[in-house]
């Protein structure tokens, strides 16, 4: 699959907070907040996001998903495509 070997990274048009093992995530347009796609992450995304770095491929993530979460090679695949997918989307991250 081609996005295996994708390198995503964040935007510089996102704001990222932490609170506790969750973060939240908020576009950011001319200077403004976009409040209306506020993304909160739980544990799963929370971890995806700290691995997305400019220097991980996809394919390095769902692996590091499958060992944290020991969980199978579809499960993690699935999780990270799906979030990459998502916020993809909304301009939370660029892909390479």
């Amino acid at each position: 699959m081609d996005l295996y070997n994708k390198i995503p990274s964040h935007s510089p048009s996102v704001v990222t907070r932490k609170t506790g093992h969750e973060y939240i995530l908020v576009p950011v347009t001319e200077n403004i907040a976009d409040m209306n796609n506020i993304f909160t992450l739980n544990e799963t995304g929370a971890f995806i996001w700290e691995k997305i770095d400019g220097r991980k491929t996809v394919g390095q993530i769902i692996e590091l998903v499958e060992n944290e979460f020991d969980v199978d090679h579809a499960t993690a695949e699935k999780d990270v495509i799906e979030f990459i997918e998502a916020i993809k989307n909304y301009l939370i991250i660029n892909m390479e």
